[in-house]
């Protein structure tokens, strides 16, 4: 299993601490940084999208996940609770709406429920989050609180994932689609909206960076920003490892292979 990254929040640098970059270097320098942390990496991505994940390794991720997707609008409105201008407000609300839906029975929460109901579970105990990992619960909440205490520069750099979430979607689909026979185009529609989704949000969220982080100080801060979100993804994929592929060690209360599914769906 890979060592776990630190969750801890990076303490900001100095401000003579290196030159200030040019916008395009700045950009370079957070792309370099999903080059080398996103979770497409993880040995539990690969296993995933590779094929050699059993049925419950499966449900065990679509379970975990689903809490940091049912966070994602939690850790939105607490930055759009903290935005001083009504046109950058309209513009992120949006990502509250892709997720929540405009309605019930819409948006990317539902369409995960759909992903988790698809490989056997109950919703009604997805709702519920009772099984998921500590790990899970501990990492998302911490990127909640960051977003919350965090200058609005940082909490928006923290968001810069989505520049790399293309490449980990198209692998995820076409490897599940092609490995798995309990798995349909339906189950991963959630897909489908975020491979345009996550680049318009991207863009707009690189695009403010580059413009209000003027002092190699602020840099620096966005920087560590994005490496702290990268954490907190990597660090979800550690705990799936750690439980339910090796050593196999599943912490008390967490969801264990057989509990939460719908009848006849083992």
């Amino acid at each position: 299993m890979t060592a776990a990254l630190s969750l801890t929040l990076p303490a900001a640098p100095a401000a003579n601490d290196a030159s200030l970059l040019s916008p395009a270097a700045l950009e370079a320098a957070l792309r370099d940084i999903g080059a080398r942390r996103y979770h497409n990496l993880h040995p539990f991505h690969r296993l995933l999208h590779d094929g050699k994940l059993d049925k419950d390794q499966v449900r065990a991720w679509a379970l975990n996940r689903y809490y940091y997707q049912a966070m994602i609008p939690v850790k939105d409105s607490a930055i759009l609770a903290r935005m001083p201008d009504a046109n950058l407000r309209r513009i992120w609300r949006q990502r509250i709406v892709d997720h929540d839906g405009d309605r019930e029975g819409d948006g990317g929460i539902e369409r995960w429920l759909k992903l988790a109901e698809g490989v056997g579970f109950d919703r009604a105990y997805v709702l519920s989050t009772r099984g998921i990992l500590p790990t899970t619960r501990f990492a998302v909440e911490a990127y909640v609180h960051f977003v919350a205490e965090r200058s609005l520069l940082e909490a928006i750099a923290s968001s810069l994932t989505e520049m790399f979430s293309p490449t980990i979607i198209s692998e995820r689909v076409a490897g599940m689609l092609k490995n798995y026979d309990f798995i349909t185009k339906e189950t991963l529609a959630y897909f489908d909206k975020r491979l345009t989704q996550a680049p318009r949000d991207a863009d707009f969220a690189l695009a403010y960076v580059k413009e209000h982080a003027t002092t190699p100080a602020l840099q620096r801060q966005a920087l560590d920003a994005l490496t702290f979100k990268c954490n907190v993804l990597w660090s979800q994929l550690d705990a799936l490892y750690f439980a339910y592929v090796a050593p196999g060690m599943i912490p008390p209360d967490a969801w264990r292979p057989g509990e939460g599914l719908v009848e006849g769906r083992a």
